[in-house]
């Protein structure tokens, strides 16, 4: 049976399953929970004899309690604290309503975890009573000892006989967990919809804002103003370069002046620190001749010639030759003549009020095409997220509907397939 191919094998739609495994699978599990259902009637039959046999030992120390005979009050006391206990736990048991496997189990549990404190209750009072309500302690014991193998015929029961049923049982729920597991799915594949439309609707924006950039930037006068920012750029690192051998001796310079080994005037002290953040305006800033750069540079050669300030000879030697470039062959005249007009002409710029606008829109539209493109990796984030996750659900429905149809065949012996509607 095993070996027929799936086109041979019963079709059986999810909807269905569970009334055509009910109806193949009654003639098991009804005889089981009969069974099942008498055991437990049995079980609550033993579990009131109990109770009564408590009761008796409650109402004989009670009565022997109130005669107040010092010989026997203490042993009275024992007997009708024991039985009170043990009433209450054994009132606490509680018969299963629906009969089924699992029930069957947790009453099983219950009630051994009873007799299992109860053995140790009888062991704990039973000496601080004896000798006294011999005939009531016997009584008792003959309950609980029948209690106990009642328990034991359940136990079986359960281990052997209901083993198929269990399974029978069980494939109810699993039919209920496909199910579950389909509409995850469906409502996997909805909102994987959702996103696909959102990260649609979210490129076209993109792509909207990008048009309007460019157009924003189509003017003269903006392409002008790119232009002058880019020259600026351009000189900035024109600036840098020609003064890349000074970097490391300024900041030296700059460590001795405010330990007090050199003196340089605060305004120096200022402009030094200019030329180390941003040589382009510290230039620029300078007067015809750059004479506050000249200044510095003397005093940077004065405290290397008085060695306050050391450096390496290789770095030594170029540091020199770009300040005698500085000082007496003018290097850096036209350059900072360059950076002052790239300034001006950019400050020109930005003071036309149309330029203003201009920029003001372009900054609106870059910050609103930045804020686009963070919502698209998101979406596009999430939407790799959910598809992993259906392709793991459409694994796991195949697992499950294996499953399934692998236990039918073990309950009924009749190979199925189930299939979705």
């Amino acid at each position: 049976m095993c070996a027929m191919s799936m086109s041979q094998a019963q079709q059986i739609t999810l909807t269905g399953l569970k009334e055509w495994l009910k109806k193949e699978t009654d003639s098991l599990i009804e005889p089981m929970k009969n069974k099942g259902k008498s055991l437990l009637q049995e079980t609550q039959q033993r579990l009131d004899d109990g109770i009564e046999s408590n009761h008796k030992i409650f109402e004989n120390s009670q009565r022997e309690m109130k005669k107040n005979i010092p010989k026997t009050y203490r042993f009275s006391r024992n007997a009708n604290k024991f039985a009170e206990n043990l009433t209450k736990m054994m009132e606490a048991i509680k018969i299963p309503e629906q009969i089924s496997y699992d029930s069957l189990q947790a009453f099983y549990n219950d009630l051994n975890r009873l007799i299992t404190v109860t053995e140790q209750l009888r062991r704990e009072a039973y000496p601080y009573i004896t000798p006294y309500f011999i005939f009531d302690r016997r009584r008792l014991d003959a309950t609980l000892k029948r209690l106990q193998d009642i328990n034991n015929e359940l136990g079986d029961f359960l281990t052997t006989k209901y083993s198929k049923a269990k399974t029978a049982e069980g494939a109810s729920g699993m039919v209920d967990k496909l199910i579950d597991t389909l509409n995850h799915m469906s409502e996997t594949e909805t909102e994987r919809e959702k996103v696909q439309q959102i990260e649609k609707s979210l490129q076209a924006k993109m792509q909207e804002t990008q048009q309007k950039i460019a157009q924003v930037q189509t003017p003269a006068e903006l392409t002008e103003l790119l232009a002058a920012e880019k020259r600026i750029e351009e000189l900035r690192e024109n600036v840098k370069h020609n003064l890349r051998y000074l970097q490391k001796p300024f900041f030296k310079l700059q460590s001795r002046a405010r330990s007090g080994d050199v003196v340089i005037p605060v305004d120096e002290v200022k402009k030094l620190s200019d030329y180390l953040s941003d040589p382009f305006e510290a230039l620029a800033n300078e007067e015809e001749g750059y004479p506050t750069l000249k200044s510095i540079l003397k005093k940077l050669s004065e405290a290397i010639n008085q060695k306050k300030l050391k450096l390496k000879s290789t770095r030594l030697r170029k540091a020199q030759e770009q300040i005698d470039s500085v000082l007496n062959k003018e290097s850096l005249y036209t350059l900072r003549k360059d950076c002052i007009e790239a300034r001006s002409q950019k400050n020109e710029m930005l003071n036309s009020s149309a330029m203003a606008a201009l920029q003001n829109e372009l900054k609106q539209l870059q910050n609103q095409l930045k804020e686009l493109q963070k919502e698209t990796e998101f979406i596009i984030s999430r939407g790799k997220a959910l598809e992993n996750e259906h392709k793991k659900l459409i694994e796991r429905i195949e697992i499950h509907r294996q499953e399934l149809e692998k236990t039918a065949f073990q309950i009924t012996n009749k190979n199925i397939q189930v299939v979705f509607t």
